[in-house]
């Protein structure tokens, strides 16, 4: 409940209230009316590149210890779990993506305010065909640090006393990934919000379908 309150505050401010272009402007001026930042090697390459095959590494190895416990019964009882973990946290990316995908929403570098060709169309506002197709919302690339909200469930079900550092790390992570492009003119403030409102949900449902029978159902 206190997630979806506060991702609806934050829409009210910054959608509504038109928090994000406050946001970005700010950032687009500070780097000379250009979004200077954009092709930096710090973003680019360092946070944005190096940042993304981290978080599938991360994955492939959770993949891998779901499959191997499988095989191995001294890890029995660390099967559901570490399928929830694997599967909840693809899920979750893969959420972001396809609604990215269909969401008709231009980047800030795409749009006329800060350089770019094409006028601002709201997210539930009609895209004329002629603008072509536009998929920036969700933020895609925040949803590689994001999506692992998973370890708060997966660490309350095998050890409790971990799981605000594990939530506390995805966090950090998709907050990272999600400042870097916001610098770069990649996304909006609320692109990020609701990147993390959706990988949360994800990572909720899947620990009430998969982790119920280790009591970590609804977040404490």
């Amino acid at each position: 409940m206190y997630p979806l309150v506060a991702t609806a505050a934050a829409s009210v401010v910054l959608i509504g209230a038109h928090g994000d272009f406050l946001l970005a402007d700010l950032l687009y001026t500070a780097q000379g009316n250009a979004w200077a930042l954009r092709d930096s090697w710090i973003t680019t390459t360092l946070v944005h590149e190096a940042g993304k095959a981290v978080s599938a590494a991360a994955w492939l190895g959770a993949l891998i210890a779901s499959l191997w416990s499988l095989v191995d019964p001294r890890l029995s009882h660390w099967r559901r779990p570490l399928g929830y973990l694997a599967f909840a946290t693809l899920a979750g990316s893969v959420a972001v993506s396809l609604l990215k995908a269909g969401s008709g929403m231009d980047c800030p570098w795409d749009l006329q305010r800060y350089g770019g060709l094409q006028p601002f169309v709201g997210l539930f506002e009609s895209r004329p065909h002629s603008m072509g197709h536009a998929s920036c919302f969700p933020a895609g690339h925040a949803s590689a640090g994001y999506a692992w909200v998973t370890l708060y469930f997966f660490f309350r079900a095998v050890q409790p006393r971990l799981r605000w550092a594990g939530l506390a790390l995805a966090l950090a992570a998709g907050a990272l990934f999600g400042i870097s492009q916001q610098l770069r003119g990649a996304h909006f403030l609320s692109h990020d919000v609701w990147t993390l409102m959706i990988c949360w949900l994800v990572a909720l449902g899947g620990s009430l379908w998969i982790l119920r029978p280790y009591g970590s159902g609804m977040p404490a």
